[in-house]
Protein backbone atom coordinates (compact mmCIF):
# COMPACT_ATOMS: atom_id res chain seq x y z
CA UNK A 1 0.00 0.00 0.00
CA UNK A 2 1.84 3.31 -0.89
CA UNK A 3 1.23 6.69 0.50
CA UNK A 4 1.64 10.03 0.32
CA UNK A 5 2.00 12.85 3.29
CA UNK A 6 0.99 16.52 2.07
CA UNK A 7 1.36 19.09 4.49
CA UNK A 8 3.55 22.70 4.07
CA UNK A 9 4.97 22.01 7.62
CA UNK A 10 8.12 20.04 7.54
CA UNK A 11 7.43 19.19 11.05
CA UNK A 12 3.86 17.59 10.49
CA UNK A 13 5.00 15.76 7.29
CA UNK A 14 7.88 14.19 9.96
CA UNK A 15 6.04 13.67 12.71
CA UNK A 16 3.02 11.65 10.16
CA UNK A 17 6.18 9.30 8.55
CA UNK A 18 7.19 8.68 12.08
CA UNK A 19 3.40 7.33 13.10
CA UNK A 20 3.39 5.75 9.76
CA UNK A 21 6.53 3.54 10.53
CA UNK A 22 4.72 1.27 12.52
CA UNK A 23 2.12 0.15 9.82
CA UNK A 24 2.41 -1.83 6.62
CA UNK A 25 2.69 0.93 4.30
CA UNK A 26 5.12 2.15 2.25
CA UNK A 27 5.84 5.83 2.01
CA UNK A 28 6.56 7.26 -1.83
CA UNK A 29 6.40 10.98 -1.83
CA UNK A 30 5.97 13.92 -0.04
CA UNK A 31 4.72 17.49 -1.07
CA UNK A 32 4.30 20.59 0.57
CA UNK A 33 2.12 22.33 -1.89
CA UNK A 34 -1.20 21.49 -3.56
CA UNK A 35 0.65 22.33 -6.99
CA UNK A 36 3.89 19.89 -5.83
CA UNK A 37 1.08 16.86 -4.73
CA UNK A 38 -0.69 16.90 -8.22
CA UNK A 39 2.75 16.48 -9.73
CA UNK A 40 3.84 13.58 -7.16
CA UNK A 41 0.55 12.27 -7.05
CA UNK A 42 0.96 11.29 -10.90
CA UNK A 43 4.23 10.41 -10.59
CA UNK A 44 3.55 8.10 -7.79
CA UNK A 45 0.24 6.88 -8.33
CA UNK A 46 -0.25 6.17 -4.19
CA UNK A 47 -3.56 4.27 -2.71
CA UNK A 48 -3.82 6.87 0.23
CA UNK A 49 -3.12 10.38 0.50
CA UNK A 50 -2.62 12.54 4.07
CA UNK A 51 -3.63 16.12 3.07
CA UNK A 52 -3.44 19.33 4.12
CA UNK A 53 -6.06 21.72 3.38
CA UNK A 54 -4.17 25.12 4.40
CA UNK A 55 -1.41 25.42 2.12
CA UNK A 56 0.42 27.44 -0.29
CA UNK A 57 -0.11 27.47 -4.42
CA UNK A 58 -3.18 25.36 -3.96
CA UNK A 59 -5.21 24.39 -1.09
CA UNK A 60 -6.22 20.85 -0.02
CA UNK A 61 -9.38 21.40 -0.99
CA UNK A 62 -8.58 21.87 -4.74
CA UNK A 63 -5.87 19.50 -4.91
CA UNK A 64 -8.49 16.60 -3.60
CA UNK A 65 -10.85 17.25 -6.46
CA UNK A 66 -7.86 17.06 -8.97
CA UNK A 67 -6.50 13.99 -7.13
CA UNK A 68 -9.77 11.90 -8.04
CA UNK A 69 -9.97 13.01 -11.18
CA UNK A 70 -6.57 11.36 -11.77
CA UNK A 71 -7.25 8.41 -9.61
CA UNK A 72 -10.77 7.62 -8.45
CA UNK A 73 -10.45 4.86 -5.94
CA UNK A 74 -7.66 7.05 -4.14
CA UNK A 75 -7.81 7.18 -0.14
CA UNK A 76 -7.56 10.92 0.24
CA UNK A 77 -7.14 11.76 4.50
CA UNK A 78 -7.85 15.19 4.70
CA UNK A 79 -5.40 16.71 7.91
CA UNK A 80 -5.99 20.00 8.85
CA UNK A 81 -6.16 22.50 11.96
CA UNK A 82 -9.48 23.87 10.36
CA UNK A 83 -12.72 22.35 12.50
CA UNK A 84 -15.51 24.29 10.99
CA UNK A 85 -18.12 21.98 9.94
CA UNK A 86 -18.51 23.78 6.18
CA UNK A 87 -14.66 22.21 5.42
CA UNK A 88 -15.38 19.17 6.74
CA UNK A 89 -18.39 18.65 4.79
CA UNK A 90 -16.76 20.12 1.29
CA UNK A 91 -14.00 17.73 1.94
CA UNK A 92 -16.10 14.69 2.38
CA UNK A 93 -18.55 15.68 -0.32
CA UNK A 94 -16.22 15.89 -2.69
CA UNK A 95 -14.69 12.37 -2.05
CA UNK A 96 -12.51 12.42 1.07
CA UNK A 97 -12.34 9.36 3.16
CA UNK A 98 -12.10 11.15 6.69
CA UNK A 99 -10.91 13.99 8.14
CA UNK A 100 -8.48 14.69 11.22
CA UNK A 101 -7.97 17.82 13.14
CA UNK A 102 -4.88 18.70 14.43
CA UNK A 103 -2.81 18.03 16.42
CA UNK A 104 -3.51 14.40 15.12
CA UNK A 105 -2.60 11.66 17.74
CA UNK A 106 -0.47 8.33 16.40
CA UNK A 107 -3.59 6.19 17.04
CA UNK A 108 -6.16 8.62 15.22
CA UNK A 109 -3.92 8.43 11.83
CA UNK A 110 -3.17 4.96 12.07
CA UNK A 111 -6.72 3.93 13.17
CA UNK A 112 -8.25 5.88 10.03
CA UNK A 113 -5.56 3.97 7.64
CA UNK A 114 -6.78 0.88 9.24
CA UNK A 115 -10.00 0.81 8.45
CA UNK A 116 -9.37 2.18 4.92
CA UNK A 117 -6.91 -1.00 4.20
CA UNK A 118 -9.37 -3.64 6.36
CA UNK A 119 -12.65 -1.62 3.55
CA UNK A 120 -10.56 -2.47 0.52
CA UNK A 121 -9.82 -5.69 1.57
CA UNK A 122 -13.42 -6.45 2.11
CA UNK A 123 -14.27 -5.00 -1.11
CA UNK A 124 -11.43 -7.36 -2.66
CA UNK A 125 -12.72 -10.40 -1.02
CA UNK A 126 -16.55 -9.94 -2.46
CA UNK A 127 -15.45 -9.20 -6.10
CA UNK A 128 -13.55 -12.66 -5.24
CA UNK A 129 -16.60 -14.15 -4.51
CA UNK A 130 -18.57 -12.55 -7.44
CA UNK A 131 -15.94 -13.69 -9.93
CA UNK A 132 -16.24 -17.88 -8.36
CA UNK A 133 -20.00 -17.73 -8.55
CA UNK A 134 -19.74 -16.23 -12.32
Amino acid sequence: MKIMIVDDSTIVRKVIERYLAITQVEIVAHASNGVEAIEMFKQHMPDIVTLDITMPEMDGIEALSKMLEIKPDAKIIMISALSSKDTVVKAINLGASGYLIKPVAAHQLTDKINKILEAKSERRRFKDLLRRRS
